[in-house]
């Protein structure tokens, strides 16, 4: 048994299924993991959410929101409105448009992998993430700024996805 290709191939399995993933995403409902996890988040707070709030939630710099937000805005997923309790704020909320759209798309591959890892014991849970923290250290990968949202394209300070996911509306 060759350990080494065993682990090679269990990576590659799960970079594809998670390229696999993006192209569901894009094909189905026409956004990017990332900014279907901004309309998510919206959603989940009640269909109003301050881009600190976003940005927080996410782990993600408030820049990378913003260029989240302007492409949402663009292809009218959501909209900015000023906070009518204080004028300086701007809160991002979800159109008819982005609520059907989070009606329309797959299950997101983080939301499967919660799902199943919650159902896993605590010495399971804490040995999953021990061997997950010890590959990404193995791929000098440690401190790599990264959100919990499962994608192969990395978002750069400016927001844009550096994926090469088709995506017609601009997501």
């Amino acid at each position: 048994m060759d350990r080494t290709d065993d682990s090679l191939i269990a990576l590659r399995r799960i970079l594809r299924a998670t390229e696999l993933y993006e192209r569901d995403l894009a094909s189905a409902a026409g956004v990017s993991p990332a900014t279907l996890r901004v309309m998510q988040i919206v959603q989940m707070r009640g269909g109003s959410a301050t881009p600190k709030a976003l940005a927080t939630q996410m782990g993600v710099s408030q820049a990378t929101i913003t260029g989240l937000v302007d492409k949402l805005v663009k292809s009218g997923m959501v909209r900015r409105a000023q906070s009518e309790t204080d004028r300086r704020q701007v809160n991002v909320m979800l159109t008819e448009a982005g609520l059907r759209t989070l009606e329309r798309a797959p299950d997101a591959l983080q939301q499967r992998f919660v799902r199943e890892f919650e159902r896993l014991e605590d010495w399971e849970q804490a040995q999953l993430l021990s061997s997950l923290e010890r590959v990404a250290a193995m791929l000098d990968a440690r401190d790599i700024d990264a959100s919990p949202v499962l994608t192969v394209g990395a978002l750069d300070s400016s927001g844009k996805s550096a994926d090469k996911t088709p995506d017609k509306r601009a997501s």
